[in-house]
């Protein structure tokens, strides 16, 4: 198939942006797809007899149905920028094929950004709030970091400014671009617990320069977080146990995780933080618990941790599509929780069980042989005072049973 779709890059300053292959395209194009802005850029004159313009005001999903009506003709899609990175272009490569498609990029805003900030781009942390939640930024404040953020609107820096300033960072430069390449741009400075700008242009991208303070909090990204990084009611993996169990589960990029049982969340939360791209689902019914889990995403940097409320195992109906891993850590004698569990899992997929109580550990022995578990017995002990001294103390034993499905 002849590519019919051109995904076009184009900076603040419009058309002068555009080399000539996107302009050709441009001039040819039966349908012009663009922003009300992106709109804006193009004249009339620059379009051939009879074309029609689209302007992008709903969804990603109902916009591919319209293109696809298109199919076969000369169609262009004005977007900013680089339309693979965090674009548009990327959205759509999910409802076409490449050889559909052309896409001529634009400089984005990353690379603009560390150009004027002269900053090395494979050296610093890019994302974007742009429609996210902005406590995603939570995940990479450390000290030292660079991190450069695509707004969501004018208020954006400021509101990065207090949640920097909230986790002890208020000393962090922060430097915010608008309006790159366009003859208004602008460029705005200061520190998070001094920011002067409560709204800016709402194009515009933040620099940010981690300095930590000295209440600073910060946590890395490995998996056994002290349980003092969490909001729990002692219902918590203890960080041993977790770390285990995340070595146990492996996450990998663009797999999903169900936590059932997921009590503050931490497996899920740790799942999502140590690596990019995954996804997670945590089950609980536990309202106080509930609203535990989702402090401790926001505060952990990962607020795209999904949540289902309700009781196993009739709550499973409520997942996501199938799981690639699935842990329980509580819940486990709910009837039928394994089984169900089990099948919901994807082929290849694999589970992973703690178990503490005795009824539960017989379970998992019984259930784990018939599937060719593997079984392991998790003791860990702390040391604490006792009296004018120490002594190591054991905490509950765990039975962990790993499975892979057929």
């Amino acid at each position: 198939m002849s590519a019919w779709l051109t995904i076009i890059g184009i900076g603040a300053d419009g058309l002068p942006s555009v080399g000539a292959a996107g302009r050709e395209a441009i001039a040819k194009a039966a349908l012009l797809v663009g922003g009300e802005r992106h709109q804006a850029m193009i004249a009339d004159a620059e379009l051939s007899a009879g074309v029609e313009r689209m302007t992008w005001h709903c969804g990603i999903r109902e916009t591919a149905e319209k293109l696809r009506a298109w199919q076969g003709k000369p169609v262009c899609v004005l977007v900013t920028g680089d339309p693979m990175h965090f674009g548009a272009g990327a959205t759509l490569a999910r409802y076409f094929e490449a050889d559909e498609m052309t896409v001529l990029p634009h400089p984005g805003a990353f690379s603009l950004a560390c150009a004027r900030m002269v900053w090395s781009v494979p050296d610093v942390t890019t994302m974007t709030v742009h429609g996210r939640a902005l406590e995603a930024i939570n995940l990479h404040v450390r000290p030292g970091a660079k991190i450069v953020v695509l707004s969501w609107n004018g208020e954006t820096p400021a509101s990065l400014a207090d949640i920097l300033t909230s986790r002890g960072f208020g000393p962090s430069r922060i430097t915010v671009l608008a309006d790159m390449g366009a003859p208004e741009e602008a460029r705005f400075e200061g520190t998070a617990d001094d920011w002067p700008h409560d709204t800016v242009s709402d194009l515009n991208t933040v620099c940010i320069e981690c300095v930590p303070g000295r209440d600073a909090v910060w946590w890395p990204r490995t998996p056994g977080l002290p349980e003092a990084a969490y909001m729990h009611d002692g219902q918590i993996t203890k960080r041993e146990v977790r770390a285990v169990t995340l070595s146990a589960l492996g996450p990998c990029p663009d797999e999903t995780l169900w936590d059932l049982g997921a009590g503050s969340g931490s497996v899920a939360i740790e799942w999502l933080r140590a690596v990019d791209g995954t996804s997670a689902v945590a089950f609980e019914r536990n309202a106080s618990r509930i609203e535990n889990m989702r402090v401790n995403a926001a505060n952990l940097g990962v607020p795209r941790l999904r949540i289902v409320e309700g009781a196993l195992p009739g709550s499973l109906d409520r997942g996501d599509s199938a799981p690639d891993a699935i842990f329980i850590g509580g819940g486990l004698m709910e009837d039928g929780i394994l089984d169900k569990a089990f099948a919901a899992l994807k082929p290849g997929g694999r589970m992973v069980v703690n178990a503490v109580t005795v009824e539960g550990q017989a379970a998992l022995v019984t259930w784990g042989k018939a599937k060719g578990g593997e079984l392991s017995r998790l003791a860990v002990a702390r040391a604490d005072d006792v009296g004018a001294r120490s002594a190591f103390r054991p905490m509950m034993e765990v039975l962990q049973m790993r499975v892979r499905k057929p």
